[in-house]
């Protein structure tokens, strides 16, 4: 059996570190992409939100089919998010 014996608590990790930047958060059903404003224990705040129906080449600069939610900001709840990162 292997052991983790060293852990290290580093603050400012995950979506913390990412507040301020453009972010893509893939979820259980869609991809939303937009500017990180807000996080909470429960969701996160994106400002200026879209929704990436379809994402085409990785490598592009831009989404393939990328359309906003036509509102200032827009919640994500937490429990619904696979994986989030800077991408585009």
């Amino acid at each position: 059996m292997k052991k983790l014996v060293n852990v290290q608590e580093i603050e400012g990790e995950g979506f913390t570190k990412l507040l301020g930047e453009n972010v893509t958060i893939f979820c259980l059903n869609y991809i939303y992409t937009g500017e990180l404003i807000g996080v909470n224990d429960d969701c996160v705040l994106l400002k200026n939100p879209s929704i990436v129906y379809e994402t085409g080449s990785f490598s592009e600069k831009s989404w393939k089919d990328c359309q906003s939610l036509c509102v200032p900001e827009f919640y994500i709840q937490k429990p619904c998010i696979e994986s989030f990162g800077v991408l585009k």
